[in-house]
């Protein structure tokens, strides 16, 4: 009994204590204290931006994004005592919820009435304050919108500041609002307070210097921002990779490959830790290693063994030719580049290797890495699977990734940790995914959408993860697909549109979407995997630069032809281009932009952008809705007899009237007028009579109707699956000097 009574005793001293400290150091009463005390202690709550919103200026909207039933016992405990909550009928009338609804007035909350109260804006602008909890749903539906469209409204009307609260880690708590949780639920997870500073609606509505939205997307984009706001920015690639092992579960399978090998996250990052060791004996810290390697777990290992380790991945790709992997082993000054002999000697990469070894670098082959593992080895990665080797720095270079060189010589974008993680969470604020879903990945990590979004992602976000080698396996990846049952996959529109030519119905059938970028999602493809897979494609816009996502689309906030709305936390910036009416060059800022490029002439020098801002060097127009639509280049112009022509506009139409074709649209100098355009296309039936009457009835002036048809087998592709348009266009100047243009 006497231990009993001093054990209560040491709760009640460790209780009260806790309860004094955080009355003076928060500002509360002494009541919210005492309630706020248990929760603290048992949640360890990071708390610290909370008096941003304590402290914001009256008439004030706090707007809390309601994951859990504890969400309102918090808010309670913290917030101003003269705030008025608004609660759910269940936070509302439960018995357990009673003493902290005492703290301050709070009504039942009535989806069909409320917001439309005249009291909520007589309440603020008597200098009130107003909690608001808003579903936490990613993708909310139309019901859950038009809480966003009152919560803008109201604050118009009472001239309110807005201040987003986001609990980090709630949806790890076992008492969901919904019943469901996105992770396995803990019962003590470590909280935090995400705040983000006050703002009213016209500022929100006004931040991106664009033709926004006047309704609910403004407060969208900012609840999502506060989503984004409470992740770690300081989490390296591997450290995010080991918090996700931890908040999944070690043994649950994390990526598995073509050779029918799984991994789980123990085993990942285990083996992470032995090829870490060996890439601290083959490279200084911060030192670029190249990455040679297909889609297999092999690569996996190898990336995150380099960011355990300290050392930067050079991700190479090996489909670009001798000389382009030439020239990047030179620009990022890599001496040691990791590879497989088996496969150099199945994709018949002699002449690859070749280039790497001329340029200087040494070839470190993965099996003699793998073949020198002693038990030693495996019992320190048993023990140690969660420490990373080297110093870890989330603002250093983590990879360098090589521009697809679409219409140049590539470049080499130097990315962060920082970027990479920020971009892979931004994705997952804005798509709703959970550890239900099954990831199928066939685009190549050397293409920075296969990195991040491809592989990161679903590793940071604990979806499982499948790894397939080629993208080019048109009538094996629907078979795959078929067995695996993925949920969600990421591909282009020209290796979607050869999947769905081989695939049978069933193949597709498990998808809950397709994620597609790099190149523009054709109406005929979207169509067909519509029909025959009932699968929406979710396009969205992406650079490497950008690490790559730019902007999405998402299942429910969707717009065929655009490419959806800009991610959280990025800025955007249109400057009118001469000769265009409508839109302009797009500009780009936000934590995902990269650290800057090296070049030829500098290398192993990052080049920072200016003033932060990167030139995308599309041209874009934004709708009211923040929906981005890219109408074309600012490469892909030509300037004929003065005017600008859009190539890509043009190639859309040829598209409308040989939609099963693949086709791409290319200027040629011209003696007379600059330029002249040409159609290369895998027609057959294309004549030039048919494009002046689509010219006709588009509207099209006669200059920019392609003068000159070349038909060809196939179209040049890069390993990303994007038009080659330099190769291209080297194939139509040879073709019309042989005169075999129609």
């Amino acid at each position: 009994m006497v231990l009993i009574l001093a054990l209560l005793a040491a709760i009640a001293l460790i209780w009260g204590l806790t309860a004094i400290v955080e009355k003076f150091r928060l500002g509360l009463s002494l009541t919210q204290a005492i309630l706020y005390a248990p929760l603290k202690l048992i949640y360890r709550i990071s708390d610290s931006r909370i008096g941003i919103a304590t402290e914001a200026t009256a008439p004030v909207i706090y707007v809390v994004t309601h994951q859990s039933r504890l969400d309102p016992a918090l808010m309670l405990s913290l917030l101003p005592e003269n705030t008025l909550h608004i609660l759910d009928p269940y936070s509302a009338r439960s018995l357990w919820l009673e003493p902290w609804r005492e703290l301050a007035r709070t009504i039942a909350f009535n989806a069909e009435h409320v917001f439309v109260s005249r009291r909520l804006v007589r309440v603020l602008r008597g200098k009130g304050r107003l909690a608001v909890y808003i579903p936490a749903a990613v993708e909310p539906d139309t019901r859950s919108f038009r809480l966003y469209r009152a919560v803008i409204r109201i604050a118009m009307q009472a001239d309110a500041r807005i201040v987003p609260i986001f609990i980090g880690n709630a949806n790890l708590l076992p008492f969901q609002i919904d019943g469901k949780s996105p992770s396995p639920r803990r019962w003590f997870p470590r909280l935090s307070m995400s705040v983000l500073e006050p703002m009213t609606a016209e500022e929100l509505v006004a931040r991106n210097g664009s033709p926004a939205t006047r309704n609910a997307h403004a407060l969208f984009d900012r609840m999502a921002e506060a989503r984004l706001a409470a992740i770690d920015p300081a989490l390296t690639v591997f450290q995010a990779v080991r918090d996700a092992a931890e908040r999944f579960g070690t043994g649950r399978i994390a990526v598995e490959d073509a050779t029918g090998s799984q991994l789980s996250y123990r085993a990942l990052l285990g083996g992470a830790h032995i090829l870490g060791k060996r890439f601290s004996a083959l490279a200084e810290p911060g030192e670029a290693v190249g990455i040679m390697l297909p889609n297999t777990n092999g690569a996996v290992l190898t990336l995150l063994g380099l960011s355990s380790a300290g050392r930067t991945a050079a991700l190479i790709n090996y489909t670009a030719g001798p000389a382009n992997v030439s020239a990047a082993v030179g620009m990022a000054v890599i001496r040691t580049v990791v590879s497989s002999r088996t496969f150099v000697e199945k994709a018949a990469l002699g002449d690859i290797v070749h280039s790497v070894e001329e340029a200087g670098a040494k070839l470190v082959w993965l099996e003699d890495l793998q073949s020198g593992i002693t038990a030693m080895d495996k019992l320190a990665a048993a023990l140690l699977w969660r420490y990373p080797l080297g110093r870890q720095d989330a603002r250093k270079p983590a990879v360098i990734l090589f521009t697809s060189g679409t219409e140049g010589l590539p470049k080499a974008a130097v990315l962060s940790s920082r970027n990479l993680i920020a971009n892979a969470m931004q994705a997952e604020a804005r798509i709703t995914i959970t550890t239900d879903d099954v990831a199928l990945n066939v685009l190549p990590m050397f293409h920075s959408f296969g990195l991040t979004a491809g592989t990161i992602l679903p590793l940071v976000a604990g979806m499982r993860l499948f790894l397939y080698p080629s993208p080019l396996h048109y009538k094996l990846i629907p078979q795959v697909a078929w067995r695996l049952k993925p949920t969600v996959m990421f591909g282009t529109d020209t290796f979607l549109a050869h999947y769905a030519r081989t695939a049978s119905e069933d193949d597709f059938s498990s998808l809950r979407f397709v994620v597609a970028g790099a190149e523009a999602v054709k109406p005929e493809t979207r169509r067909v995997w519509r029909e025959r897979f009932d699968t929406a494609i979710i396009e969205g816009y992406g650079l490497t630069e950008a690490a790559p996502v730019a902007a999405v689309n998402t299942a429910i906030h969707n717009r065929d032809g655009t490419v959806g709305r800009l991610l959280p936390g990025m800025k955007m910036r249109i400057e009118p281009v001469e000769g265009i009416a409508e839109g302009g060059r797009m500009f780009l800022s936000g934590p995902n932009v990269m650290m800057g490029y090296m070049s030829a002439d500098r290398p192993g020098e990052i080049q920072p952008l200016p003033s932060g801002w990167q030139d995308t060097g599309d041209i874009v127009k934004v709708d009211r809705e923040g929906f981005i639509t890219i109408t074309g280049r600012a490469a892909r112009f030509a300037k004929i007899a003065g005017e600008m022509v859009p190539l890509g506009a043009i190639e859309m139409l040829v598209q409308s009237l040989w939609p099963e074709e693949s086709h791409a649209v290319v200027s040629v100098p011209h003696a007379k007028r600059g330029e002249r355009i040409v159609l290369v296309t895998t027609a057959a039936a294309a004549d030039p009579e048919s494009l002046r009457k689509l010219g006709k009835q588009a509207g099209l002036a006669e200059l920019a109707v392609p003068g000159d048809i070349v038909k060809v087998a196939e179209i040049p592709v890069l390993g990303s699956g994007k038009t080659d348009y330099r190769a291209t266009r080297e194939l139509a100047i040879r073709h019309l000097a042989a005169g075999s243009a129609a």
